[in-house]
């Protein structure tokens, strides 16, 4: 990281912006010259989170920590990367901060008169800055986004923040995409180097390559006891990851989760989203037992598409090494401990347009200098350009708040929303028509005035007829 090519801010800008902060604070909508990843913070820390944008310095951390030892490894990583940098970071007058995914922070280095200052708002080891915490920061609004961001000066949402400058990028799990750390440089009344996020940047992406190798391994050892199991059991089988994507299921199972059969996806990257809500739900559940006891086992019950009773379902955790890499279910009835919640419920397939369940699920887009709230079923699509999400809606194009595809179509699955390509999640009760191609093809046509066209892969073609009954 050099010290050249800082990123000054023009006086006519900060106090643009600062008027957007003051407008938006009153409680107004308008954020005129406010970069879209900083308006959809502060949106989410005045409306969702509440924070006080006049708190004097962040709150003390809760004591109660919940982590896997790979959190540990991933914080040592970036701790020793971190001490590199150390003098570099103390020459710009800054300090340079770990915090976990609860934006409390766990080590800070660097220059210690800024050390000081920042002592005094709260910028020190076990003081919280999530979002929630203390709304727009560098620490929180990074553990919200896929990218590394920047938050300048007026761009915090407290205003006791808008002397400091920070930039931030979090680490995320490879399979469950959550937030695991945070790396932050913060600077007082000063401006950062344009090479601090690409320094950020390089970090995060050496030790996400690390957590995706060994996710790859997780997924091949989960293959391994999946085959070995099927010999075992006549039972539907299926193989789940820690965040209940299909990681391979047999023919069986692959009807009732609406995957294709036999379709291993080792890497975490490719892997299916089963269109049974309450499977996922239980598959979290069983990997936070399981953390916590190795020993765990458990079943329920979930309603399918296929029978008008609910199904048993038993989960068992699959460890690799001592690390938990996913569970095996099997639907069949199991000895084994209950797992907690809501009596079962009839499912649909898919959702009727214009509900969850009478619970609007409102999706939020960003126009020009506004933010959009819509229902779910006046959105026909959500694609990705480049890093950003865009959604195809009756009210138009429209950028997405949420911060990458896998999250919208996590988000979205229960309301008939069906990850159809890597780059396409497609609403299928906006489907007017399907074409198929000379070489198999598949094409959707979606019910808008333009007829949009969405292209099925190949990998995705089964998923996509068993959804839509083709």
């Amino acid at each position: 990281m050099t010290t050249s090519h800082l990123l000054p801010t023009p006086p006519e800008k900060e106090e643009a912006i600062y008027g957007a902060w003051e407008r938006f604070v009153r409680g107004e909508n308008e954020i005129s010259g406010v970069r879209p990843e900083v308006a959809l913070s502060w949106q989410r820390s005045r409306d969702q989170y509440q924070v006080d944008p006049f708190l004097a310095e962040a709150p003390a951390a809760v004591s109660d920590v919940t982590h896997s030892l790979e959190h540990d490894v991933v914080f040592s990583e970036l701790g020793f990367r971190a001490a590199a940098m150390v003098n570099e970071v103390a020459g710009l007058s800054g300090v340079i901060t770990i915090a976990d995914a609860n934006g409390r922070i766990l080590s800070e280095w660097g220059d210690k008169e800024t050390h000081r200052m920042g002592a005094e708002a709260g910028l020190a080891p076990w003081r919280c800055w999530s979002e929630r915490a203390v709304g727009t920061n560098g620490m929180g609004t990074a553990l919200e986004n896929p990218r590394a961001v920047v938050v300048r000066r007026q761009e915090h949402w407290c205003q006791a923040f808008h002397d400091w400058s920070c930039a931030a990028a979090a680490v995320r799990d490879a399979v469950t995409k959550a937030p695991i750390a945070v790396l932050n440089i913060s600077c007082w009344r000063r401006e950062l180097p344009a090479s601090t996020t690409t320094w950020l940047r390089n970090v995060t992406t050496h030790t996400q390559s690390m957590l995706r190798t060994r996710a790859r391994d997780g997924g091949a050892e989960l293959l391994a006891v999946f085959h070995h199991e099927r010999s075992h059991t006549p039972a539907p089988l299926a193989a789940v990851d820690t965040a209940g994507r299909v990681v391979v299921a047999d023919e069986a199972a692959a009807v009732l989760l609406g995957v294709p059969a036999e379709a291993a996806a080792v890497d975490p990257a490719v892997r299916w989203n089963p269109q049974l809500p309450e499977l996922i739900r239980a598959a979290k559940y069983a990997t936070e037992r399981a953390g916590h006891d190795p020993d765990w086992a458990g079943s329920t019950q979930i309603c399918t598409h296929l029978a008008d009773d609910p199904t048993p379902v038993c989960i068992r955790p699959v460890f690799q090494y001592g690390n938990l890499v996913g569970h095996l279910v099997t639907f069949t009835e199991s000895d084994d401990e209950q797992l907690p919640g809501e009596a079962p419920r009839p499912a649909a397939t898919p959702p009727a347009a214009g509900g969850n369940g009478g619970q609007p699920h409102r999706v939020i887009g960003q126009r020009e200098n506004r933010m959009v709230l819509m229902p779910g079923e006046s959105v026909m699509l959500a694609e990705t350009e480049g890093n950003d999400v865009w959604l195809t809606t009756d009210q138009g194009r429209l950028q997405a708040a949420a911060t990458s595809l896998d999250k919208l179509d996590y988000e979205l699955s229960a309301l008939g929303f069906l990850r159809v390509h890597r780059r396409y999640v497609v609403n299928l009760n906006r489907v007017q028509e399907v074409e198929r191609r000379d070489k198999g093809e598949l094409f959707l046509v979606m019910d808008d005035p333009k007829a949009t066209m969405v292209p099925v892969s190949r990998r995705n073609t089964r998923a996509v007829r068993q959804a839509l009954g083709i």
